[in-house]
Parts: C-alpha cells; sequence; structure tokens
C-alpha cells in the first residue's frame, strides 16, 4: 500500500513495521490515524521510535483505536486506571509475559490491541520482545489440521494466572469459550487463538487428546521462522493486534530496570468463519498479503 502521511518500513518478511515521520505528542489528523490504523492490520506490530509521551497523550493516542480496556486483575494508578505498568528491576522475582501469550484472551471480548510505551531499557541490552504471527501460524499448518480446527473452540482461564501474588485483592478471574480458529474482524483472515498462559482444554475433547493437540500448537506457534523480535530503545512506542499474533518478553537483564506502560484497546468476541467467507471479507476490507511461502516450515535436525 502507498501511504501519503507515514514512512512505513517493514520489518521482516512476516510481520513488523516501522512507521517514521509522525510525531505521537501532536494532534493527528483523520489521514494520519487511518494510515496508521492500515499499516497496524497490515503488519500486525508496528513501532514508532524516538517519541516522547506524557501518560494523558499515550491514552489520547490509543482512544483513537477505540475505547480503552481496564485489566481484570492487575494493580494500575490511581489517577489513570487504563494504564497498565510494566516494570523490573533489582527486586523482582518474575516479570509478566515470560511465555508466549494473548493478552487477556481469557475474557469474553478479548482486547483488541496493546499499545507499549517503553521509557527506560537496560542499559546493559536484553529485556527484547518475540512476536509470532498467527495469521503464519494458521497458514503454514497442513490442510488436514485446519480441517480437523476448524469450528472447535477452546477454554480460556484467567485462574491460574491471576490467583497469586501480585494481582489486586479483588481480582476477577475471567474464563471465556473462544474459537481455536478465529476470523480477524477487519481483515477478514484466519488467525490461531489457542495459548500456553491462558487456554486450558479444547472443548468435547477427553484430556490426553486436548493436551496432546495443544502442546503441538503451542510448539508450532514458536517455530522460528513465523517470529519478529523487537529491540526496544527509550521512546519507543509498539502496538500489536492482540487477534493475530502472540507475544513473550524476554527477562535476560536481571538485576537492570526495565520500565515501560502499557495501553490495551477493548476488542470484541471472537468467532470463526469459513475459507470462503473470510477470502471474500479479505478482499473487500484490505490489501494485506498472505503469508509468503518462504516461512514454511524448514525440515529439523
Amino acid at each position: 500500500m502507498t501511504y501519503e502521511t507515514i514512512a512505513v518500513t517493514k520489518l521482516n518478511p512476516i510481520l513488523g513495521a516501522e512507521i517514521d515521520g509522525v510525531d505521537l505528542s501532536k494532534p493527528l489528523s483523520e489521514r494520519q490515524v487511518a494510515e496508521i490504523r492500515q499499516a497496524w492490520m497490515e503488519h500486525v506490530v508496528v513501532v514508532f521510535r524516538d517519541q516522547t509521551l506524557t501518560v494523558e497523550q499515550h491514552l489520547d493516542f490509543g482512544r483513537l483505536f477505540g475505547e480503552l480496556h481496564l485489566h481484570p486483575a492487575s494493580l494500575q494508578p490511581d489517577a489513570h486506571p487504563e494504564i497498565l505498568v510494566v516494570h523490573a528491576d533489582e527486586n523482582s522475582t518474575r516479570v509478566a509475559g515470560e511465555d508466549w501469550h494473548t493478552d487477556v484472551s481469557c475474557e469474553e471480548e478479548p482486547p483488541m490491541g496493546s499499545l507499549l510505551y517503553m521509557s527506560e531499557v537496560p542499559p546493559d541490552g536484553g529485556g527484547d520482545t518475540l512476536f509470532s504471527s498467527m495469521y503464519a501460524a494458521y497458514e503454514t499448518l497442513s490442510d488436514p489440521i485446519k480441517k480437523m480446527l476448524a469450528g472447535m473452540t477452546a477454554i480460556h482461564d484467567g485462574k491460574a494466572v491471576y490467583d497469586r501474588p501480585g494481582y489486586r485483592e479483588d481480582k476477577k478471574f475471567p474464563r471465556a469459550e473462544h474459537p481455536v480458529v478465529r476470523t480477524h474482524p477487519e481483515t477478514g483472515r484466519q488467525a490461531l487463538f489457542v495459548n500456553r498462559v491462558f487456554t486450558t482444554e479444547i472443548v468435547g475433547l477427553n484430556r490426553d487428546e486436548s493436551d496432546a493437540i495443544l502442546q503441538m500448537l503451542y510448539r508450532h506457534v514458536e517455530t522460528p521462522e513465523l517470529m519478529m523480535r523487537l529491540r526496544w530503545k527509550p521512546g519507543s512506542l509498539v502496538c500489536w493486534d492482540n487477534r493475530c499474533a502472540q507475544h513473550r518478553a524476554l527477562w535476560d537483564y536481571f538485576p537492570n530496570r526495565r520500565h515501560g506502560e502499557r495501553v490495551t484497546v477493548k476488542g470484541d468476541k471472537p468467532y470463526y468463519r469459513s475459507d470462503t467467507a473470510s477470502a471474500k471479507a479479505e478482499d473487500s476490507k484490505t490489501s494485506a498479503p498472505r503469508a509468503p511461502k518462504l516461512y514454511s516450515l524448514r525440515p529439523r535436525g
């Protein structure tokens, strides 16, 4: 796609792009917002570098894409409950997001996307975030596996994640049933929608069957050819589409500090639509390319 108000540079062939030519601390035109959203939908993860944002400016930018989400369990600043603080230092015993996941997929309407602004990064390196394309994860499955997964649903449960110290005492444990393959409501593309953190079982299967299929899918999601690796810099703001991406935060910088703040945009209830209907929706809604053949899985060994 050709952009008139922003510059977009792909970060790898699978997902990810850097957006230049825009200062997010200033008001944006309708055209700029539309092009940023289009780039986000096309590339799944978009990166803005060298930004200087106040909390209010961060919140305002998030609101351009929808109503803001309130986390069901995490501690948030009283003045800005829409902010999720992401912090680690020499006193940390764990950090959020150490395993592959989609943010708060245990809710009936999981978030549409997340916007993380990093103000402090480890001085000696580390603290990268890995992203994996769930479009690519689905598209590189064999046809028999795609056929098997079509119409399956799985349980996503927040209890195992939030029922421990570090979360609010009045925390809730959302639990929801979602399709194993979901259709993206804006692009019409199919995306795998199970993750290690929240997904507990596939509905209608016995435990051994469910565990075997889920573990196979989790390992597939973690295939390096489906990923991009983001190196943070101070002043970076990164937006990812929770409907078609998973991510994992690397905690390889202890005892150094890493600090950021996340704004999350509300989403809608996941659904599955057949490939035929999805293809029609994609043709009418987006010009984003399907996953290229170049990352078909290589033999291991």
